[in-house]
């Protein structure tokens, strides 16, 4: 059965400004619970190598996190592996979660973001039956097979790059005729003979029965092409994952929670740490030093 005490923070998220904000706030004698619906450590646990966390150069993001994660645990926080889905903003706040309702004195969003859509038909569908969002996580499913990147950024050019190692041919798609991401990337790609530039056109719907066979996609004449595949990997970009705290804290055009450099919402003892906060830079380094203020800022509430 749940802890049905009252806690004095409890924080939605397990990425690096979760898991920052749960030792800081256990490290102040607070009672914490965290949320966290997937899996701990956020979306860098895919990354094959981290070059600008200070103290850990080339560390794998699956290592980084794991041994944040090993050192929240060492203090006493109750982890919940479910989804806080709403929140009630009365006195002593209320978290509901498909099955239970916990209660806590504050609250930390660090919900982070998430993958962009493409919305197009079949994406639910073909999710995890050959669509992925994750090149390094997935790719390997697909070895000496044809697949598809969709997107022009640096993320889109570094998954080509990956999966042109393991692929037979990697089809990069594109809606615009030049590339957002690094030109240095984009002449690697230009060297690989098994990558082909699918520029001005957008996916207009995945092909395919149990499993994706391939990705029709359109021109800006209007030309349809069809893409035999075996695998599409999506990579346009991430959006903030706030949608259920819409009605809590005020939203920016973009849909991240308007905050200063203090953690504070606009809701009285509601605070955000990370990536799903208003700010110019989202790095590692900016989402522990979010889950830091968060936590402080939290416990000076308490006071």
């Amino acid at each position: 059965m749940t802890d049905p005490r009252i806690y004095d923070i409890a924080i939605i998220g397990g990425g690096m400004a979760g898991l920052t904000a749960a030792i800081y706030a256990a490290r102040a004698n607070k009672s914490v619970i965290l949320f966290e619906r997937k899996v701990y450590g956020g979306q860098i646990l895919t990354s094959m190598k981290v070059s600008n966390y200070p103290g850990e150069p080339g560390i794998s993001g699956y290592e980084l996190m794991k041994s944040v994660y090993e050192q929240a645990k060492k203090y006493d926080v109750v982890f919940v592996d479910e989804n806080v889905i709403s929140i009630k903003d009365v006195a002593v706040k209320e978290l509901e979660t498909e099955d239970e309702t916990f209660y806590a004195r504050t609250i930390i969003i660090a919900t982070g973001t998430k993958d962009r859509e493409l919305d197009i038909p079949g994406e639910k569908e073909f999710l995890g039956h050959g669509l992925s969002y994750c090149a390094t996580c997935d790719g390997a499913f697909h070895m000496d097979k044809p697949v598809a990147v969709v997107g022009g950024g640096n993320t889109a050019l570094y998954d080509a790059l990956y999966l042109s190692d393991i692929a037979s041919k990697v089809y990069l798609i594109h809606r615009r005729d030049e590339f957002r991401g690094d030109a240095h990337l984009v002449e690697k790609l230009r060297e690989k003979k098994n990558v082909e530039f699918v520029m001005e056109s957008h996916p207009n719907k995945f092909l395919g029965d149990k499993k994706i066979s391939g990705i029709e996609v359109i021109n800006t004449a209007g030309k349809k092409r069809t893409l035999d595949v075996d695998g599409v990997f999506v990579a346009i970009g991430r959006v903030p994952a706030t949608e259920q705290f819409k009605d809590i804290v005020k939203l920016d055009k973009d849909g991240y929670i308007v905050a200063g450099e203090d953690c504070h919402t606009s809701a009285e003892g509601i605070f955000v740490a990370g990536d799903c906060r208003t700010k110019t830079l989202r790095q590692l380094v900016t989402a522990s030093s979010d889950g830091a203020m968060a936590a402080t800022e939290a416990v000076h509430y308490l006071k």
